[in-house]
């Protein structure tokens, strides 16, 4: 696919469901660069607990999301508990948003990309090119995000990970800037039975039919 694709794809969906698995993929099978976004709010949130400050305070969140720097997105310490409960906080902070905004947007500028988060379909590209809504049940996801953490030397018990999963999930939905939901114009795709194969051969199938390719 090298040099053909210029496309904006757009992969949102709640925490876990294999939305960030699901890109990294097509971006690799399209060959255009791929973006986490999420871990841009991670890097944030986990910053502003390196300077002994709270996630929720929104001025010492936007200092650092204006400061935010690409070596911070290669931080080992931004998956677990604390660091997922850090960036809800920080991503609640319209200013944080504001200031992170600009990065998503530029990012693939010359070649398309694929971007997974939130918000990518209704905020940061309303105009892609292809929106991806991934979604799966609180109980799949909480089960695979336990797998992750214990796969990382992480101990976790399974009902508080599910709990902390619902939460994140209600959080996300009730903030009043860009809350978590489909754009009107997404694919909805449900990984709660499907392996980590059968999930891209549903997305790649979507993408082969809206950009006609073999």
């Amino acid at each position: 696919m090298s040099g053909m694709a210029r496309w904006i794809i757009a992969i949102d969906g709640p925490a876990a469901a294999g939305k960030g698995t699901l890109a990294r993929r097509l971006a690799t099978f399209l060959d255009v660069p791929y973006l986490d976004t999420g871990r841009l709010y991670r890097a944030v949130g986990r910053r502003v607990l390196d300077r002994g400050e709270s996630p929720s305070d929104a001025a010492a969140a936007e200092t650092v999301a204006r400061d935010l720097q690409a070596g911070d997105l290669e931080r080992s310490d931004l998956r677990g508990p604390e660091a997922d409960a850090a960036a809800a906080a920080v991503a609640s902070v319209p200013g944080v948003r504001a200031a992170l905004l600009a990065f998503q947007r530029d990012f693939g500028a010359d070649r398309g990309a694929v971007l997974d988060g939130r918000d990518i379909g209704t905020v940061v590209f309303p105009e892609a090119d292809l929106k991806l809504f991934v979604v799966a049940s609180p109980e799949a996801r909480a089960r695979r995000r336990w797998l992750e953490l214990r796969a990382n030397g992480m101990a976790a018990d399974l009902a508080d990970v599910e709990r902390d999963i619902r939460a994140r999930d209600a959080q996300d939905a009730a903030r009043a800037i860009a809350p978590l939901r489909p754009a009107d114009d997404a694919v909805t795709i449900d990984t709660t039975a499907l392996d980590r194969d059968a999930a891209f051969a549903a997305v790649l199938a979507v993408a082969r039919e809206r950009f006609g390719l073999a």
